[in-house]
């Protein structure tokens, strides 16, 4: 087993080893199955095998029950017997508990660390998919990242592309006839979504420091890959931020990551966890972008599985992708249901023991229906596995464990702190500083040159002989204006208690004198 990962027993009696090849562990793979059929243990001995083989590995914890990974396994009452058992039958002689070096991260920062990326980095093509935009408010968002690149402007955050959506309605008539129209009501669209985002928590995801894909690389001193678990528990009551986040990773990875053709293990195996929120209701643009990246990045040497309660969840073409498979048990109790399961058996390489539609239907907990990338890159043939039991703590883990593995993390520290240097919103804020002082000079220089003209006029009018008729007429305005006040003044006091005393005082004062 030293160039592949032993996935459990199969065979009649379960005692043929099912490996999956590391060679070809790139070529990504599937694990489907209904609620409560063990798709999660899977996906926890699958992280662990890589791990123990020097493969790092990105995985995203939904229900918040895979952080036992960083946590040895115990002989527990409920849990001993059944896995000792289960590892003697399946041949499974190197079963020991132990624990695995874990990362912690968190978009919101609580349990785990931060992980953050730029609005630029996320792009206008994802942006407007989390945004759930139309294509006209998409195309006005992609005017936004135009003028922002073109102006040198770095979108970091979300109050960095309100100011520019804020900045392009105020000079959306100029940029309309370069751009196309930039219409008001597009503009107000794509600001109420934001806020939407922002009240969901969405803010936190974007921002400096930004993750470093090299983070997610890392191996521990003894060359164990680091378990990378994104808590996504509180994420997914945002599933759109959910999925769209966890695609913008893969995307990162394709682009920024070399060609190193066909590694003898992987660089990095990414695991998509409710992967038919990736799916559900995207535009074509976006599954095609999905279809490339999974077609592609394994030239990269990154592996992709997606975690899903049913194939029919994944479209054909990147389905046809996914060589290396675990189906746990479909359920099939409508006409769907038994089309769904139909389907998936169409994918299996027959085997002659058994039918494979029924071995989907009747697999137990804990056991599968698994196909296997064989010598050559060749789909193994279908076989009933019973899966080999996990190293590691089976569940959750207290908040004290979790704090303790954080603060032994080497990226302890790196992210905490938020950095807000000088991007869209702080250039805008400067250049509306500046024409709004602009303007106060302007109109301080306009009122001077005004004085300035009625001065001049006045010193003409005095060369004329004018002068004492002026000096009276402004003597007179400025009594006129004088006495103006104070009966302004005089006639306010009269409504108070004070006031009608004062005119009490003055009245008397007048008929007594006469």
């Amino acid at each position: 087993m030293d160039h592949g990962i032993f996935i459990g027993g199969g065979g009649a009696d379960y005692t043929q080893p099912q490996q999956l090849l590391l060679k070809y562990a790139n070529r990504h793979g599937l694990i489907a199955g209904a609620t409560g059929t063990g798709k999660t243990v899977t996906l926890q001995i699958l992280a662990e095998s890589f791990s123990a083989a020097g493969v790092p590995v990105f995985l995203s914890d939904v229900k918040g029950d895979l952080a036992g990974l960083s946590q040895a396994g115990s002989d527990s009452a409920k849990l001993h017997l059944p896995f000792t058992e289960r590892a003697a039958r399946i041949g499974f002689t190197d079963y020991a508990y132990r624990a695995f070096p874990v990362t912690f991260w968190d978009l919101y920062g609580q349990k785990g660390h931060p992980i953050r990326t730029t609005v630029s980095e996320m792009g206008p093509l994802m942006l407007a998919r989390l945004l759930e935009l139309t294509e006209a408010q998409e195309g006005v968002l992609n005017i936004a990242f135009r003028v922002a690149d073109e102006e040198g402007m770095a979108l970091l955050d979300l109050k960095d592309l309100q100011a520019m959506l804020t900045s392009l309605g105020d000079a959306r008539a100029a940029l309309s006839l370069r751009y196309g129209n930039v219409a008001p009501a597009s503009i107000g669209a794509i600001q109420r979504r934001l806020l939407v985002l922002e009240g969901q928590g969405g803010d936190r995801l974007f921002g400096e420091p930004a993750l470093e894909l090299g983070d997610l690389f890392l191996t521990d001193p003894s060359g164990a890959g680091r378990i990378n678990i994104l808590a996504a528990d509180k994420l997914m009551q945002s599933p759109r931020l959910y999925a769209t986040f966890l695609l913008w990773l893969l995307s990162e990875l394709f682009e920024t990551l070399p060609e190193v053709g066909d590694p003898d293990k992987p660089k990095l195996v990414f695991f998509f966890d409710e992967a038919h929120l990736l799916f559900d209701d995207a535009p074509k643009a976006l599954v095609d972008k999905v279809e490339q990246v999974a077609r592609l990045i394994r030239s990269k040497g990154v592996g992709v599985y997606f975690v899903t309660q049913n194939p029919a969840d994944v479209p054909e073409d990147i389905l046809g992708q996914l060589g290396n498979r675990v189906q746990h048990a479909l359920r099939a109790f409508t006409g769907k249901d038994r089309q769904d399961l139909r389907q998936a058996a169409q994918n299996y390489r027959d085997n002659p023991r058994f039918d494979i539609e029924d071995a989907i239907r009747e697999v137990g907990t804990g056991e599968a229906v698994t196909s296997l990338l064989e010598r050559k890159g060749a789909p193994g043939i279908a076989e009933r596995t019973l899966i080999r039991p996990p190293s590691s703590h089976l569940g959750a883990i207290d908040d004290a464990a979790r704090a303790a593995v954080i603060a032994a993390s080497p990226l302890a520290g790196k992210y905490d702190q938020l950095i807000d240097r000088e991007s869209a919103f702080e250039i805008l804020q400067a250049r509306a500083k500046a024409a709004a002082h602009d303007a106060e000079q302007a109109e301080k220089a306009a009122t001077r040159a005004a004085d300035e003209a009625r001065e001049f006029t006045a010193a003409r009018r005095f060369s004329a002989g004018d002068a004492p008729a002026k000096t009276r007429r402004t003597s007179s305005a400025r009594s006129d204006s004088v006495g103006a006040a104070f009966a302004k003044s005089f006639a306010r006091q009269l409504g108070t208690k004070s006031g009608q005393a004062v005119v009490r005082g003055i009245l008397g004062g007048l008929f007594r004198g006469r």
